[in-house]
């Protein structure tokens, strides 16, 4: 990817755990080298680059803490276990992106939402990096065109086991899903898999606050 301006690998994850996050996120950015210098020029601000990468952090643990609620029950999901697991993570994002003045969606080449699917094409390369490189947990790009002057920021969305009541065989995908989501795609996974990813447009200061978000299915 000619553009891509910074990989977030496990072990910056690991280091942010320990809550080193926000600080270092930013000594990671600003210490991009010359091939990536279009990022130093960028309007948006340090400390909210950082918080970015705080966000999208704290609303994946949000995700998968909901979604192991599924673990050992014997009962099919329903509509109903959509909305207390699924809908609160595209909740959670609508008001991060509201609070911030972000556009934050949910992306995801095997979609469940067909409004989840990849807008343009540097999502569609972000998405196929994230599938071949695991190590890869997150990373910044610039504003594409159609978006005007600021940056993008994505975080990969991993499988996890609680994911597989909705999301294994096509076969075993619950009613409720084969009868509202006919063209389907979200499906076939195993545990680890890339389910997709938050994408994170962050404006430059004279940018009119924008937000758009997709509640995950």
């Amino acid at each position: 990817m000619p553009h891509l301006l910074l990989p977030l690998r496990r072990l910056v994850r690991s280091a942010l755990a320990v809550g080193a996050l926000g600080v270092l996120a930013a000594v990671l950015l600003w210490a991009t080298p010359p091939a990536h210098a279009s990022l130093e020029r960028s309007p948006v601000e340090p400390a909210e680059l950082a918080r970015a990468v705080t966000e999208m952090e704290q609303l994946d643990r949000m995700r998968v803490a909901l979604a192991s609620s599924l673990e050992g029950q014997s009962d099919a999901p329903t509509i109903e276990t959509m909305k207390e697991v699924c809908k609160p993570v595209g909740m959670k994002a609508m008001a991060i992106g509201k609070e911030n003045g972000w556009q934050v969606r949910q992306v995801a080449s095997k979609y469940r939402n067909p409004d989840h699917a990849p807008s343009n094409g540097q999502e569609r390369e972000v998405i196929d990096l994230f599938h071949r490189q695991q190590a890869i947990t997150g990373l910044w790009q610039p504003a594409t065109t159609e978006q005007g002057t600021g940056v993008n920021y994505y975080r990969r969305i991993n499988v996890v086991r609680s994911c597989m009541a909705c999301h294994g065989t096509k076969a075993s995908r619950p009613a409720f899903v084969k009868a509202n989501y006919p063209d389907d795609k979200a499906f076939n996974f195993k545990v680890g898999d890339l389910r997709g990813m938050y994408a994170v447009f962050i404006p430059d200061k004279q940018s009119a606050p924008a937000t758009l978000v997709n509640v995950a299915d």
